[in-house]
């Protein structure tokens, strides 16, 4: 299964580095710049997931093309069941210990 983090998209600029994958990994601090890359990946096909541990989730648009999310319980304040709700994300990991890559399905 193909892993893509955005940062090696970043570097490339080229959309191609997309070509094949499964997902699509995302810092919190990322998502300011994936706007493009988060548009292209729902055309393609790709799952998203984002790595939120360290910032309270702030609520836009780019939550629609998400389908893996990693939470602070203390941050957020909020159950997983809450968090779902909230923001339409499936699949809600709080206080991960992992790498997101091992949450991935």
């Amino acid at each position: 299964m193909k892993q893509v983090h955005f940062s090696e998209y970043a570097k490339s600029g080229d959309l191609a580095i997309l070509d094949g994958a499964r997902w699509l990994l995302i810092k919190h601090e990322e998502l300011p710049q994936a706007g493009a890359v988060l548009f292209h990946s729902e055309l393609l096909d790709i799952l998203v997931g984002v790595d939120h541990r360290g910032a309270k989730i702030t609520d836009g648009l780019w939550q629609r093309a998400v389908h893996l999310i990693l939470a602070d319980a203390d941050i957020e304040n909020a159950t997983t069941q809450e968090l779902m709700r909230r923001t339409g994300i499936t699949k809600v990991i709080l206080d991960a210990t992992d790498e997101i890559e091992s949450y991935c399905y």
